[in-house]
This record gives structure tokens, C-alpha cells and sequence, in this order.
């Protein structure tokens, strides 16, 4: 690391005090006050400091240690610090001017220097530094003395530089808001969601009398990180808070001798539009030069930190807890549904938590009304839910249910407060992990549906999107979905897992294997097969019936050429290949030039580990079995996948959607550090 240096001009007429920090550089100015007379000097300092001449060789060459410099060449003085002070102004430079005759001495100019410092060993090599302020920068878990390259911080296994969590979630009191909205630590478990910052000092107390040690931040990050000063107390009312938006800088106090003060650091803002994430914290020491004049810095010394993000989880991740609403009234119950969600959460061994009416208030679309993620730094890591701006029956269930000890939670809300069925988180999912063209994407790509350029058309609200596009590790791709009434990429796509290639395989719905499906059973002399058989009163439909339809053909052929849009920008976004892709069969009809799911949406499916709760699909029965499913469980079952078909056509599909939009799947975070990407 490159060392700082600092002007210090001395004059003959009366001695120059200054205040230094080990590991500057001081590089004497004897040049602005050149007695009358005089062409040469010699300069002397005490034990110490080290004193160094620098020369340009072309004008004049190397004296020995008695001879003196001249002072039309261009020589510098260079002075540094060896240890700190015992103290003030013990350590001592001259500078002697002599007249042409090199023996009459004109004038003696003298520098006390007062050094400030703590000795350190960084990776074996002696190395003395300044005013410390520390932080993990190593990205150990464990604060760094006097870490290089603290100014910058760095992407990669390979990088450095701090983060800081953004304080979302509710340790303190059960009741109220999340912690970081209140200025103040409100439990000690509240701490551990904080960065440790260590300010280390050492010098005589007397260098106090004509300087400041000031912690600071710009007032462009007073908004988004918040200080806490921690005095040695074990009371909560120890932790003072002493930088934040209302107070921009914090003098620290005197101390004498060598010194720590304890900081803990508060991210208060996720990475946005108007945010980069990067916020700077100082520590500056300041020499006050008169009493109506403003102090100017001696040194200062930075840690940058990186606000974590937001991050999602695809369906391969392993499920942790599974959400579902229970509606009990009205003329759509789901009790059959809900049982059947119970087996299959309990054959994966994974948690199930009903959301009961008082609560959803007759909300069954739980999947559009968040989205599960969290955050990540080397010292901590907690969920966090993830709260749509669609505002229906379920609006205040992340916040008053999910948001709570170590589990935070984040918005995004329209100014104008317009939404529409594209703001819902149906219309959110993230690939698995993928390598593009050579760049490695080990967080996966965020999926959003949109729509193609043109008047009426809907789009994800523009907070949302920044929001997703500004956390930058799982980098979003953009897919057509407004083709269909709901609007949602959940109604064409799913990721599941798979033992070989990329580790998973992409399910795309697909009305060309449909027809073609139920075309190779007609041909199979199964013509007055039909769909819907045993649900009642919903009419059925042959083979032969519907094959015939002519406009069901032409709605199939459009809605083919949408999601093949999507199979492209897929294709190419994610690196996959046709052997990555397994066609789903899947008729569609068109409503007012949107697409709805015929028959239960099979895509729309709830993936637990290897089981799969797949809507029931009510196809043609051949040979005693949906042919429909017959046909899914051949294509997933070699994969080691389980198909659970489960009935979900009046509690789900007749209104417009399916098992995914029905169920929230909370799930393992990744292994894999965000901080070692390289966006």
C-alpha cells in the first residue's frame, strides 16, 4: 500500500509543530522560507524519525554525511516516523542554511513532530500504521487490524472490503415495526445484525489540546447507515448513537496512550435506483489552527462497505417451510387442497404453517403476495420475506406474521399507487444456478414477466424492477408474459431438479405436445375420451370434439409462439440447450386476446425436494389412467422426481390459478457467498 504523504513547511523565524500518524510520510517544504544569502542546508532529526534526502542524479549527485545539499536542485526532504510519541513534540527535524561559502550558517529552521500509531505485524511483514478505523474487510467474520485496501471495496473470492446487513428485521419487542426503524439498539440479539467497526488510537493526550479525532459520514449516505458508539456498559442505553441522518460527524474523545473505541454500524437502505449499495465510513484526525478558523485534516483513514442484498432461492433449493391459506367459506373452499398440501409437506419433512381466514381475509393467492429471499454477510445471515405492492387480503401477512426475530422484511410501493397483475409475485421467479456464454452465474437469474413496447400494455411496476435490477448478483432477465390474462411467468415455466447436466431441468407448458398427445390418441382409436370426466357439473370435451375446434387450434398455435419467444430468451440468458427442456403439455384459450389454462395448468406446480404437488390435470382417461399424467410422470419420474396430482379445479383453477399461486415455498439460502461473484 501506497504511503500517505503530507506537506509540512518550516520557517527560520519561529519553530513548526505538527501532528503525524505513523506510516505518513512527511515531506518537508524548505523551500518557502530560503533566509537571504543562503545556497545550501543540511538537515538533522532525532532518534525517532528517519530522514531521507530525494535528488534527481542528472543535478546533482550524493553528498556524503557530513556535506550539505544545494538549494537550487531540486532536492526534497523526506521525513518518516519510526514510532509513536512518548510525548508532545518529542520528536525534533532541523534544518541549517548556510551561506555561498558552505561554512557561515544564516539560520536554523525547526519541526517538532508529535507521532500518532499503533504497532502492528500484518502477513509478516513489520509495518507500522496510523489511526486505525477496522473492519472485516477479509470477509472472515472477524474484524481485520489495519487490513490493506480498505478504501476500495472489491467483487470476487478474491476481493475485499466490508458489508453490512440492512437492519429489516424485528428482534426487539414483538410488537412495532422493524429495528432499523428506530434509532436506537433495542435488543442485545439486535447487535449481532450490526457491522463491528474498531477505531484504534495511540498518542499523548496532549496532542488533544490543538486537535479533533472525528468519525464522519457524507451526508449522501446520512440516510442509510446509522452509528452506534458502545461505552463498555452492559446496558442497552450504553450503545449511543452517535452518526446517523441527523448528525453527520461524531468527535471521539481524548485518550492517552494506545486506545480502541467500539463502534457497531446499522444498514438502514437495500441497494435501489438511487443507491449503489456502497457506503464510507471516516475517521479524521483535525488540527485546529485558531479559534474563529476552521480545523483542516492532518490524516484520515476509511472502510467502505457494501450493503448485502436481497437475494432469492429457485425451486431446486431444499424447502424449508411451505405456506398455504386455508378458505373455509364462500363457494370455493380448499379443504381438500389444504389436506392435500399436509401429505405432501409431510413427505418432504418440511414445515407447514396455515394461513387461517381471520388472517388472509379470503386470500388465496399466497405466492402473489410475497416472495422469500435473504441477506447475507460473513458474520450473519437471516430470511428476509420479500412484500408485493398488490395489496389485497393477505397485505398486512408478511409484515404482522412473517417479519420477526431474525427474519426481515422489505417493500416496494408505487408512488401513485398503481399496480397491476404483473406486480404480483407469480410474475417473480430466479433460475438455478447457470454459466452464460462463460460467465458464471451461482445465484441463478431473476425471472420478471413484462410485455413488448406498446400503449396498454402491462409491466411490473418501475420500483419493483429497480429494486430487483439494483441488488446485481442474480442479474435479471426479462420474459413476455402480458400474452397471458393473468400475466404471470409461473403459468408457463417451472425449474425442478435433476441428478445429471445442469443439475435441473426447465419445464415450459407447451400446447404443440399437447395436440399432439391427444392427436396420437385419436389416432389410437381413443377419440371419445374426454376431458373433465367426474367433476360434475363441469361439462366434458372429447378428443374428437375438441381436435375438431378450430379456433382452440389457432389459440394453441399463437400461445405456442409466445412461450417459444420465451424459450429463446432463455435459451440464450441462461445457457441452456434443448436437452435442458422438458415440454409440458398444455392447452390454452384466448379471452379478449389473452391466454387462459383449459385444463389445470400442470406447470403451475409446488416443488418440494423431489416431490412434486402438480395440479390434477382431469385429461382423457385411457387404460385406466389421465393420459395427461401418464404422459408427465414419463417425462419427470427418470429424473427421480415424484408426481403428486393434486385436485385443485374449484378451489384454484376455475379462478385463474394453480398449485404454485396457491402455496410460498421458504427455502435454504445458498452456500455460495454473493461477495464472491463478479457481477
Amino acid at each position: 500500500m501506497t504511503a500517505r504523504q503530507r506537506v509540512i513547511r518550516v520557517s527560520t523565524e519561529r519553530p513548526t509543530s505538527a501532528v503525524c500518524v505513523l506510516g505518513t510520510e512527511i515531506c518537508v517544504d524548505i523551500y518557502g522560507s530560503i533566509p537571504k544569502g543562503a545556497t545550501s542546508f543540511r538537515v538533522r532529526g532525532t532518534s525517532g524519525l528517519q530522514v531521507y534526502v530525494s535528488y534527481n542524479p542528472k543535478f546533482v549527485t550524493a553528498r556524503e554525511e557530513t556535506a550539505k545539499w544545494p538549494l537550487d536542485a531540486g532536492v526534497e526532504v523526506i521525513v518518516t516516523l519510526k514510532e509513536p510519541s512518548r510525548a508532545v513534540s518529542d520528536n525534533k527535524v532541523r534544518v541549517s542554511y548556510y551561506g555561498p561559502a558552505g561554512e557561515t550558517l544564516i539560520a536554523n529552521a525547526w519541526l517538532y513532530i508529535t507521532c500518532m500509531g499503533v504497532a502492528q505485524v500484518l502477513i509478516m511483514v513489520p509495518r507500522i500504521t496510523a489511526i486505525s478505523l477496522d473492519a472485516d474487510t477479509s470477509r472472515t467474520g472477524l474484524v481485520a487490524r489495519n487490513a490493506a485496501n480498505k478504501t476500495k471495496w472489491t467483487w470476487g473470492p478474491n476481493g475485499e472490503g466490508a458489508i453490512l446487513l440492512v437492519n429489516c428485521d424485528r428482534d426487539g419487542p414483538s410488537s412495532g415495526n422493524m429495528d432499523n426503524a428506530y434509532p436506537y439498539v433495542r435488543s442485545y440479539t439486535d447487535l449481532q445484525d450490526l457491522s463491528l467497526v474498531i477505531l484504534h488510537t495511540h498518542g499523548p493526550a496532549g496532542i488533544y489540546d490543538s486537535h479533533t479525532l472525528l468519525l464522519h459520514i457524507s451526508m449522501f449516505d446520512a440516510d442509510k447507515v446509522r452509528v452506534f458508539h458502545a461505552s463498555g456498559s452492559s446496558s442497552l442505553s450504553s450503545y449511543e448513537r452517535v452518526l446517523g441522518s441527523e448528525k453527520l460527524s461524531y468527535a471521539v474523545g481524548q485518550t492517552d496512550g494506545e486506545e480502541q473505541h467500539t463502534f457497531y454500524v446499522e444498514g438502514l437502505a437495500f441497494p435501489d435506483a438511487n443507491f449503489n449499495g456502497l457506503i464510507s465510513l471516516h475517521a479524521t484526525l483535525l488540527e485546529r489552527s485558531g479559534q474563529n478558523l476552521p480545523a483542516t485534516p492532518v490524516f484520515t483513514d476509511t472502510v467502505v462497505f457494501r450493503v448485502a442484498p436481497w437475494l432469492m432461492t429457485p425451486n431446486t433449493r431444499k424447502p424449508i417451510e411451505v405456506f398455504v391459506c386455508s378458505i373455509k367459506k364462500g363457494d370455493f373452499p380448499n379443504e381438500k387442497f389444504l389436506e392435500a398440501i399436509k401429505v405432501l409437506a409431510k413427505k418432504a419433512n418440511c414445515k407447514l404453517t396455515i394461513c387461517p381466514e381471520i388472517e388472509n381475509r379470503g386470500d388465496r393467492w399466497i405466492q402473489d403476495e410475497m416472495e422469500f429471499g435473504y441477506v447475507e454477510a460473513p458474520h450473519k445471515s437471516f430470511p428476509v420475506v420479500f412484500d408485493s405492492p398488490r395489496n389485497r387480503g393477505l397485505q398486512h401477512f408478511p409484515f404482522k406474521r412473517i417479519l420477526g426475530p431474525d427474519f426481515g422484511y422489505v417493500t416496494r410501493e408505487p408512488k401513485n399507487g398503481r399496480v397491476s397483475s404483473l406486480d404480483s409475485f407469480g410474475n417473480l421467479d430466479i433460475s438455478p444456478p447457470v454459466k452464460v456464454r462463460g460467465k458464471e452465474y451461482p445465484l441463478g437469474r431473476i425471472l420478471i414477466g413484462s410485455s413488448f413496447p406498446g400503449p396498454g400494455n402491462r409491466k411490473m411496476a418501475k420500483v419493483v424492477r429497480d429494486f430487483l435490477y439494483a441488488q446485481k448478483v442474480q442479474s435479471p432477465v426479462e420474459l413476455y408474459s402480458d400474452w397471458l390474462t393473468v400475466g404471470h411467468v409461473d403459468e408457463f415455466l417451472s425449474f425442478v431438479p435433476a441428478p445429471d447436466r445442469k443439475g435441473f431441468r426447465l419445464l415450459l407448458a407447451s400446447p404443440l405436445s399437447c395436440l399432439n398427445l391427444f392427436k396420437e390418441k385419436q389416432k389410437e382409436g381413443y377419440g371419445d375420451a374426454a376431458l373433465f370426466e367426474g367433476l360434475g357439473r363441469w361439462g366434458t370435451i372429447t378428443l374428437d370434439e375438441l381436435l375438431a375446434d378450430t379456433a382452440l387450434r389457432h389459440d394453441s398455435k399463437y400461445v405456442q409462439s409466445c412461450i417459444d419467444w420465451n424459450r429463446n430468451i432463455l435459451k440464450r440468458e441462461l445457457g441452456l440447450s434443448e436437452r435442458d427442456i422438458i415440454d409440458i403439455p398444455q392447452l390454452f384459450t384466448l379471452e379478449e386476446s389473452r391466454a387462459t389454462a383449459l385444463f389445470p395448468d400442470m406447470v403451475n406446480m409446488v416443488i418440494l425436494g423431489k416431490h412434486l404437488g402438480i395440479p390434477k390435470p382431469f385429461g382423457p382417461i385411457i387404460h385406466g389412467q389421465c393420459c395427461l399424467e401418464a404422459n408427465v410422470r414419463s417425462l419427470l419420474e427418470p429424473l427421480g422426481l415424484a408426481c403428486n396430482f393434486i385436485d385443485n379445479f374449484f378451489s384454484y383453477h376455475v379462478l385463474l390459478g394453480e398449485n404454485h399461486c396457491g402455496t410460498n415455498v421458504r427455502r435454504a439460502p445458498f452456500t455460495f457467498h454473493w461477495w464472491n461473484i463478479t457481477p
